[in-house]
């Protein structure tokens, strides 16, 4: 997988740019979520950073987080299809697909005009600290995976 930069503007449109091909009769390659329910999936990482919606996990759910989930998380390798989704990820209600696409469009911006100086040595809601480069990946493979897998 190409890893592009969430923090570069020209990049961060191109990541838009998927999210407008988007319908709100999209159907996905794999996996059996709505588009809807991706885009609202795709929210929750961005939900972790901006809001207080999630509970911070205690201590010793973090250190395992860190110890044994962090490296897939903010490694480039891509995420395998129909893999295990974390419960704060599940999405059981049925979002409204218009706007979960604004939200997310939005959170990309925001995080894109922030730059990667904002997240240098930031705090992540459940891996710890975390360098730019690793925010990047944890934003941009995301939203590839989710992207690629409604075929835009």
């Amino acid at each position: 997988m190409t890893m592009k930069n969430i923090f570069n503007a020209a990049e961060a449109e191109e990541v838009i740019g998927r999210i407008e091909n988007l319908t709100v009769s999209s159907i996905p390659k794999w996996g059996s979520m709505s588009v809807s329910k991706m885009l609202a999936n795709c929210c929750v990482t961005y939900e972790m950073v901006y809001t207080s919606k999630y509970p911070r996990p205690n201590r010793l759910t973090r250190w395992i987080l860190k110890k044994f989930i962090k490296n897939s998380v903010v490694s480039e390798k891509a995420y395998p299809k129909n893999g295990k989704t974390a419960a704060q990820f599940i999405i059981k209600s049925d979002p409204v697909f218009d706007t979960e696409k604004t939200r997310l469009i939005a959170f990309i911006k925001q995080t894109q005009i922030l730059g990667a100086t904002a997240f240098e040595g930031r705090d992540s809601h459940s891996l710890g600290c975390l360098t730019a480069k690793e925010w990047n990946v944890l934003f941009y493979k995301h939203l590839a995976h989710h992207l690629t897998q409604f075929g835009v």
